[in-house]
C-alpha cells in the first residue's frame, strides 16, 4: 500500500470542478436542467426495475460502518462502538442508529474483495466488472469498458416519454465512460438537488439559458453543428442527441420526475435537506419514472472544511486531525438519507422494483496509521470491505460473508464486485452473457465473471 500522504486519490477531483449540470454536451449544447414549472399529475406507476447505486467516493472503512471489530488489537479495532439492530445478531456502527432500526429491510455483504488499490482502478472494477489490464497508481485512469449504467441505457433503449435511462448526481463517476456503446449512453448528470438555486432542466446554447420558446433557435444551432460534421457515423450520434433533447424538452413526464417541489416537505426533511438526502429522494423519483440506473456520487454531504470524503487516510483532503472525527461528522448524513430511502421504498410499495446498493471502491486497512500534523487514518484496502443492499425483492435482515478478527481478509464466503454486479444485472433483467462489440469488432461479454449472490436470492422473483 502506498503511503497515505502520497495518495493522489479523490481530493484530486474537486467537487466544484467536476460538478456539472447535465451531460448532453455536443457543440455547445447542454441539457443541464429543464422545464421547471410544467404542471402535471403524480408520477406514473412504475413498470420496470431500477437500481440506485450510492458510490461512497474514496472507499469507506468497513471497520467504522458495517463490520466493526471491537475485540481487535489496539491500533486496529474500530474507533466506534457497535450497536444492536432490529435484527438479532446484526450489529453496525453506533453512528448509524436509523439504519439499525430498519435492518430488517436490508442485508449486508461483509466479504467483498479485489486487488485494485488505486481509486480509479477500484471504481472501474466495481462499476464495470472488468479488472483494469494495467493498474494506475495515479488514480487518473478511465476504464476501457462501459459501466452498469451505460449498459442499462443501451439495453433498455430510449424511454418513450424521454426519461433518461442513466442519471448521475450530483456529478458523474470520473473513471468510467460509455466507450464503444456511444456518447448517447453517457450518464445524464444533474447538479445538487439540495442547492438553493437548483433548477431541474433548462437548455443551454452558446452559454445562455434557453426556454421552450427558443426551440427554433436550438434547432438552428443543431443544423449549424450538422454542417460541421463530415462523417455520417458521427452525425448519427448528433441526431440521437437531438432526438433525445427534444423528447425531453416536450415531456411532461420528465418535468414531473425532476421536480422535487412535488414531494411533501416533511418527507424532504426526513431524507435531509443536504446533498445526499435530496439526491436519494430525487433518485427514487427517477427510478419510479423509468430511469434504469441512478448513480449517486456520495462525496461530502455539505461543503466546508469540517467535511471530507470517504478516503479516510491521514490528512484526507490535506486536513489535519483524526479520521474518526471526520467520520463521526459524516455518518449521520448517510444514516438519515439511506434509511429514509429504504423506508420510503417500502411505504410506497416499490421495494421489489427498485434495488439500492451502498458501496465504495474498496475498504480501509485494519492498521491505523499516523501522518503529518498529528493526523491519523486508515489507508486503501481492497482485500476486504462491505456493502449494503436493499430492495429488489432480495432477502433482507441477513449478513453474507465474514472477515477475520482484524477485518483484514474474508474468512467466509469471499465475494467479488463482479458478484455484486451480477446481482444488480439480474435485477435489471440484463443477461450478463450478452456480447457487446467495440469499435474494432472485438467481442466482450457484459460480465465475464461473477454470479448473483445466492444468499440474497431466496426471496427474490425468478
Amino acid at each position: 500500500m502506498p503511503e497515505s500522504k502520497r495518495c493522489p486519490g479523490p481530493e484530486k477531483f474537486n467537487r466544484r470542478q467536476v460538478l456539472r449540470v447535465g451531460s448532453f454536451g455536443i457543440g455547445g449544447l447542454g441539457l443541464p436542467a429543464l422545464l421547471a414549472g410544467r404542471s402535471a399529475s403524480a408520477l406514473p406507476t412504475p413498470t420496470e426495475t431500477a437500481a440506485i447505486l450510492l458510490f461512497l467516493h474514496g472507499g469507506p472503512s468497513q471497520l467504522e460502518t458495517f463490520d466493526l471489530k471491537p475485540d481487535a488489537p489496539s491500533g486496529m479495532r474500530s474507533m466506534f462502538r457497535p450497536i444492536a439492530s432490529k435484527v438479532p445478531g446484526i450489529e453496525i456502527c453506533e453512528h448509524l442508529p436509523l439504519l439499525a432500526a430498519v435492518a430488517d429491510k436490508f442485508s449486508l455483504i461483509r466479504s467483498l474483495n479485489h486487488e485494485m488499490s488505486a481509486h480509479s482502478d477500484g471504481q472501474i472494477e466495481v462499476m464495470t466488472g472488468k479488472t483494469p489490464a494495467r493498474p494506475d497508481p495515479t488514480s487518473t485512469s478511465v476504464g476501457d469498458h462501459p459501466d452498469v449504467g451505460h449498459i442499462a441505457s443501451e439495453r433498455r433503449g430510449p424511454h418513450p416519454e424521454g426519461i433518461p435511462r442513466y442519471v448521475a448526481m450530483p456529478s458523474p463517476l470520473y473513471a468510467t465512460s460509455p466507450r464503444y456503446l456511444g456518447e448517447d449512453h453517457k450518464a445524464f448528470a444533474i447538479s445538487d438537488p439540495s442547492a438553493s438555486l437548483y433548477m431541474p432542466i433548462k437548455v443551454v446554447v452558446d452559454g445562455e439559458a434557453r426556454t421552450l420558446d427558443d426551440r427554433r433557435r436550438l434547432l438552428g444551432h443543431l443544423d449549424e453543428l450538422r454542417r460541421g460534421f463530415d462523417l455520417e457515423a458521427r452525425w448519427s450520434v448528433v441526431n440521437r442527441f437531438q432526438e433525445q433533447a427534444f423528447t425531453m424538452l416536450t415531456s411532461s413526464a420528465v418535468a414531473r420526475a425532476f421536480d422535487l417541489s412535488r414531494e411533501d416537505p416533511r418527507l424532504r426533511d426526513r431524507y435531509g435537506r443536504h446533498r445526499w438526502g435530496q439526491s436519494c429522494l430525487m433518485a427514487r423519483r427517477l427510478a419510479e419514472a423509468g430511469t434504469a440506473v441512478v448513480t449517486l456520487y456520495i462525496d461530502t454531504p455539505l461543503d466546508g472544511p469540517e467535511f471530507t470524503n470517504w478516503d479516510d487516510h491521514a490528512e484526507n483532503a490535506m486536513r489535519p486531525g483524526h479520521f474518526a472525527g471526520y467520520m463521526q461528522r459524516r455518518l449521520p448524513y448517510l444514516d438519515q438519507a439511506v434509511s429514509a430511502l429504504i423506508e420510503d421504498l417500502y411505504q410506497r410499495g416499490t421495494d421489489r422494483q427498485i434495488m439500492v446498493v451502498v458501496v465504495g471502491e474498496f475498504g480501509r486497512t485494519p492498521k491505523i496509521n499516523k501522518g503529518a500534523r498529528n493526523s491519523y487514518g486508515r489507508d486503501h484496502w481492497p482485500a476486504a470491505y462491505s456493502a449494503l443492499v436493499a430492495g429488489g425483492g432480495l432477502s433482507v435482515g441477513t449478513v453474507v460473508g465474514a472477515t477475520d478478527r482484524q477485518g483484514a481478509y474474508p474468512s467466509d464466503r469471499p465475494l467479488s464486485p463482479k458478484d455484486l454486479l451480477a446481482t444488480v444485472y439480474r435485477h435489471l433483467g440484463i443477461n450478463t452473457a450478452t456480447i457487446l462489440r467495440d469499435h474494432l469488432n472485438r467481442p466482450f461479454p457484459i460480465l465475464a465473471q461473477g454470479e448473483p449472490i445466492r444468499e440474497l436470492l431466496s426471496h427474490s422473483p425468478t
